[in-house]
């Protein structure tokens, strides 16, 4: 193996692996973030407390002793949406009313502390608080609660402006981006254990210098914390190291040497081929210095575009489960479903931030 071509004809190979969507990597994975959140029990809002794949979800956290669980909406009407869908332990979880006052009262202000620069007045704080999307992130912000997850009712937008309002990002960071954490078939030669981290593949179209090297650093965040790995991270191009002169290739050892200031102890190295991040034949060839000689399992995309791309190829063609977005950044977690979401995806999302907030808390 030593071109691009050959990594994708790989997985192209084991294509027939794909015809079962929880093969080993992916049981692995989970496993280890399930056990990791029943040790470290987080207690995650859930906004949409009145949509029913999320109750179904719900209910299977706290029967598995996952998570606490805190919901957003009328009490009465939650349990009876729980009587009708035949869940039995939705009882069990903490159900906040936005529409009791003593609830308004309580974050309002702190709403209003955080957006009063921005000339918003304590009436409009206390109409925005009442917004589930908004209460939920205030609970988290004041300490309340330890991450969000929402989407299967609210799009991406709604999601990620109230997080941005409310919770901001981490020190450091000024830029939320998506990850998913690639878990490719059994027996594959790349990454750690079968594990790549893509990103930025979700929020980000045109990242600059000093945002691509923010990604960089906080992909490697969650390639500890999600993925157990200790990051290699690579920034890519179609360059390596000067073999070609562009703009964008420029952008790439700017966003280099910035991540490199973030992070002097990340291994991490850039700019390279994919071919050059991966194999190490290639690297050797192509990058005999580079720190990573050939054995990256993160790989930082200069686009949006590109990284989009990518993750769907290597998705279909590779028989690859592509585990995410997961919204890094963030100074607590909050994630985003996708409104087609099933109830198997929001439970594996709250085990994903449930991880997250761990793994900030330094557990």
């Amino acid at each position: 193996m030593n071109t691009l071509s050959d990594f994708f004809r790989n997985f192209a190979a084991l294509l027939i692996i794909n015809a079962n969507p929880h093969h080993k990597e992916e049981m692995d994975l989970f496993t280890h973030l399930t056990s990791r959140a029943r040790e470290h029990r987080q207690r995650i809002v859930l906004p949409e407390g009145l949509e029913a794949r999320t109750l179904t979800a719900a209910d299977r956290i706290i029967a598995d002793r996952l998570a606490d669980i805190i919901l957003i909406g009328n009490a009465k009407e939650i349990l009876a949406m729980a009587k009708e869908l035949k869940l039995n332990h939705i009882d069990q979880a903490t159900i906040v009313d936005p529409a009791d006052e003593t609830v308004i009262d309580r974050y309002a202000p702190l709403f209003y502390e955080l957006r009063k620069s921005k000339g918003i007045t304590m009436e409009e704080s206390r109409l925005t608080t009442a917004n589930p999307l908004y209460l939920g992130c205030l609970m988290v912000k004041a300490g309340d609660a330890d991450g969000q997850v929402a989407g299967a009712m609210n799009t991406t937008g709604n999601v990620l402006r109230a997080a941005f309002q409310v919770i901001k990002t981490m020190p450091g960071i000024s830029v939320v981006s998506g990850a998913f954490v690639m878990l490719l078939p059994e027996g594959s030669p790349y990454g750690t254990d079968g594990i790549l981290i893509f990103a930025d593949c979700a929020v980000v179209p045109s990242p600059t210098a000093p945002e691509l090297a923010q990604i960089a650093v906080a992909s490697a965040k969650t390639a500890r914390d999600i993925a157990g790995i200790e990051p290699r991270v690579a920034l890519l191009s179609f360059s390596t190291k000067g073999s070609a002169k562009s703009e964008s290739v420029d952008k790439v050892i700017e966003a280099t040497q910035l991540a490199h200031q973030l992070d002097p102890a990340l291994i991490l190295d850039g700019e390279l081929q994919a071919d050059a991040a991966l194999v190490p034949s290639v690297a050797n060839s192509k990058a005999p210095n580079s720190p990573l000689s050939g054995r990256a399992n993160v790989l930082i995309f200069p686009s949006l575009e590109v990284g989009n791309i990518a993750y769907k190829l290597v998705q279909r063609l590779g028989g690859v489960q592509a585990v995410g977005p997961v919204l890094q950044g963030l100074a607590a977690p909050v994630n985003d479903l996708s409104r087609g979401c099933f109830p198997e995806d929001i439970y594996k999302t709250i085990i994903i931030t449930c991880n997250q907030a761990i793994g900030l808390k330094g557990i």
